[in-house]
């Protein structure tokens, strides 16, 4: 009896994390599709981010988008450690969890043996499985150690594209000035206002951006959403501000030539006049 008891476990244990996998797999697989679709229309006008934004705007994203996903994986890692025995905050934490690692999967290029294992390493078999088991701790820690070894890989590796992206095209590391900013202030408002993932983003988020200090947005959806025009704002407030700058230096410019032009005519035609007055006295 104990032992088909213990079979039975097993063998529900070994279903569960099959299916955890498949179903992650498949939303990777799906998500992977419509970024592959992206890219190959990528020429597309309404696709290009360059008609949108300037070049030097493009890159300042590009040094963003690097240490964003630093950032997710980080807060991963410390986030799962901190509140592993609470099952109230864990039941938030599994969304977050499972999005970054759908994230962290997507950045590898999977072109090396290494890459696709960190694939495997990093599905969120802990967080999906947490509440399905009710005894095997030691599995499910030996399950978030390999999740952890998943998402150191990817910090370092972006944190070498982001110094090897920053150094090949000139660029300032004043960014990493910041984001740290905002990264310690979300860390410290998610602990000094017991505050979850996301609401501790949407408050310094607000407050950054000169907002207020307040949770804008009742659902998760909602919350998104107010990230998104905060930060969409924020860029395109930037973009307005280096457009404005350029037009007022190629309006300087312009002026200059057009000053330059003038007395390079008016030289030619003195040179002109001096010729001819030359060749009327000979």
């Amino acid at each position: 009896m104990v032992s088909e008891t213990g079979l039975y476990y097993f063998t529900e244990r070994i279903a569960f994390i099959l299916l955890a996998t498949v179903l992650f797999l498949g939303l990777f697989f799906v998500t992977s599709y419509i970024l592959k679709y992206l890219k190959r229309n990528r020429h597309n006008r309404l696709l290009n981010i360059t008609e949108y934004l300037p070049e030097e705007e493009t890159q300042t994203l590009k040094q963003v988008f690097y240490l964003i996903i630093i950032t997710l994986c980080f807060v991963d890692i410390i986030y799962s450690i901190v509140f592993w025995a609470s099952s109230e905050f864990y039941r938030h934490l599994i969304f977050y969890d499972t999005l970054v690692s759908l994230i962290a999967c997507l950045a590898l290029k999977r072109d090396t043996p290494t890459e696709k294992i960190m694939v495997l390493f990093l599905i969120p078999l802990s967080s999906l499985l947490h509440f399905t088991f009710d005894d095997p701790v030691i599995l499910l820690l030996i399950l978030l150690v390999l999740h952890f070894i998943g998402l150191a890989y990817v910090i370092k590796l972006y944190y070498a594209k982001f110094i090897h992206f920053t150094e090949s095209n000139g660029l300032g590391i004043s960014i990493l000035l910041l984001f740290g900013i905002v990264f310690v202030s979300f860390i410290f408002t998610s602990f000094a206002e017991s505050k979850n993932l996301l609401d501790a983003l949407v408050m310094v988020s607000n407050a950054f951006t000169s907002n207020g200090y307040a949770v804008l947005g009742t659902s998760p959806i909602g919350k998104l959403n107010s990230l998104f025009l905060v930060w969409g704002g924020y860029i395109l407030s930037g973009v307005g501000t280096a457009t404005l700058s350029a037009a007022l230096v190629a309006r300087h410019f312009n002026k200059k030539f057009e000053t330059l032009e003038e007395l390079i005519k008016n030289n030619n035609a003195d040179i002109a006049n001096d010729l001819k007055e030359e060749d009327d006295e000979e």
